[in-house]
């Protein structure tokens, strides 16, 4: 396995692990689809076949439990698989071949086009999931399908699991024949920043903090050459409940926020951290209750925890927040749920206060007075990955999901936002300081933020990539002429 570690990191060391990358692109943006579909699922295997170690691993250094991270690895194996089948499939090359038409206006040549893999891709690990955004996550899955060797940054929190899933990856990735250098892990802040500025590094997949990610999002974008950051980065995911819907069903919706907001300590970029109700509801109350008096959870990492004491205190100490349950003052390295409530007018007045991400096991309730302040509230958290409305059949909604959609990349009707379906139709990412892009970081469009398209005009058919060939030897969904066409 190519890697370095914090002790020994050095431009030279950088150099080898991006050199072999780039070597390796040569091979990989001319694999097949059948290739590269081996390679990811070699890897599940990999990872499956190794999983109650991994596991384990993961339990020591993260806290979050075997019962959890045996649940994500079979996600993140999951979401390889899914890879694979959809490089097979093809349509997320979006091939489209139009004919020469000389009686266009202007004349039309012969044009096909499809996307191309960008090269080799910086991937750094999140804190909060050791597996499914991590080392052989999401990020890194959709990279290699794509077509892109990856260059991980392992995560401190859990700095031996990551090297031991990067071994793992690595000899999986050999022993199904994908050439050396597809795969590299590094460690250490400064290589880190290295990386991003590394003159082979064609684009950057980044879960983490609004300040770190900002920071090598401006790195990224300062290069001679500035090359795509996808970072996911803050989140309060607002939700909005109507009184017709309380009034129905308070208690249920009570303990539904509870349960997502404390789920494993509330360090979920997707956690509903600010909830807006009828004013005089009282369903801040009925979410304390709902809460209880659990425990102080262990936290990811101790910074974390500390992080998430002082915005609690800073939310507590604001006049116009008061504390409905639970202590600001948290126990080192550990997190208590906390209920939070405040009005719309405290938000508008103030929402650069109120409103940031406080990344941990608490949720600020708001109160509305009506619709159009609950829609304000909304506008002032600005962008987010989930905005939710809990209604009941026959409201007029147009209003609300109009606001939503503004703010948020996924819209959900119902339900709570914590827990991230790996799909072909799934969005995970929306507007600033949610995420720095407009593409998806789950699912199988995560391979759009890879790949670049590259039109070929008046090719000879023997020098088109296969996919684009007159005869569709590849099966795969084309676009010809303007007409979708299915094999």
């Amino acid at each position: 396995m190519t890697t370095i570690d914090t002790d020994t990191r050095t431009a030279a060391s950088l150099d080898v692990v991006a050199a072999a990358a780039r070597r390796a692109f040569a091979i990989t943006v001319a694999s097949t689809a059948a290739e590269r579909a081996a390679w990811l699922t070699a890897v599940a295997d990999a990872l499956d076949a190794n999983g109650p170690e991994l596991v384990g691993l993961a339990d020591e250094e993260s806290h979050l439990g075997t019962a959890r991270l045996t649940s994500e690895l079979a996600r993140t194996t999951a979401q390889l698989r899914l890879f694979a089948a959809a490089v097979v499939e093809g349509s997320y090359l979006e091939a489209t071949i139009d004919h020469p038409d000389p009686q266009a206006t202007p004349p039309r040549p012969d044009l096909r086009r499809m996307l191309r893999p960008l090269g080799p891709v910086a991937v750094f690990s999140a804190s909060n999931f050791p597996f499914a955004f991590a080392v052989a996550g999401g990020d890194t899955a959709s990279a290699l399908a794509a077509g892109c060797p990856v260059i991980v940054k392992g995560h401190s929190a859990h700095p031996r699991l990551s090297a031991r899933t990067a071994e793992v990856v690595t000899a999986a990735l050999a022993e199904a024949g994908a050439p050396a250098g597809t795969f590299g892990h590094v460690t250490g802040r400064e290589t880190g920043v290295a990386l991003v500025q590394h003159p082979e590094i064609r684009a950057v997949g980044f879960t983490g903090s609004l300040h770190g990610g900002r920071a090598l999002f401006d790195l990224a974008q300062g290069r001679p050459d500035p090359i795509p950051f996808y970072g996911e980065l803050s989140a309060v995911n607002p939700v909005l409940i109507t009184r017709a819907a309380l009034e129905v069903r308070a208690d249920e919706l009570a303990a539904g926020l509870a349960a997502s907001f404390t789920l494993g300590a509330g360090q979920f970029c997707t956690n509903p951290g600010v909830v807006l109700v009828p004013a005089g509801s009282r369903f801040a109350e009925r979410v304390a209750a709902a809460v209880g008096s659990p425990a102080p959870v262990p936290m990811l990492t101790d910074g974390i925890a500390a992080a998430f004491a002082a915005g609690l205190e800073g939310l507590a100490a604001h006049d116009g927040v008061r504390v409905v349950t639970g202590a600001p003052a948290q126990r080192p390295g550990a997190g208590s749920a906390v209920v939070l409530a405040t009005t719309t007018d405290a938000v508008i007045a103030d929402s650069s206060a109120l409103l940031a991400e406080c990344f941990g096991p608490s949720t600020l309730i708001v109160e509305y007075a009506d619709v159009d302040a609950a829609l304000a509230a909304v506008r002032a958290v600005g962008g987010s990955l989930t905005a939710t409305v809990h209604a009941e059949p026959g409201e007029e909604l147009h209003e609300i999901i109009a606001v939503l959609t503004e703010v948020a990349g996924r819209v959900l009707f119902a339900g709570w936002p914590t827990g991230v379906a790996v799909s072909w139709a799934q969005q995970h990412g929306g507007p600033w300081p949610s995420t720095t892009s407009i593409h998806t970081s789950v699912g199988v469009t995560a391979m759009r933020r890879f790949l670049r398209p590259v039109a070929f005009q008046d090719a000879p058919n023997a020098a088109l990539p296969p996919e684009l060939r007159d005869e569709n030897v590849l099966g795969i969904p084309r676009r010809i002429d303007g007409v979708l066409t299915l094999p």
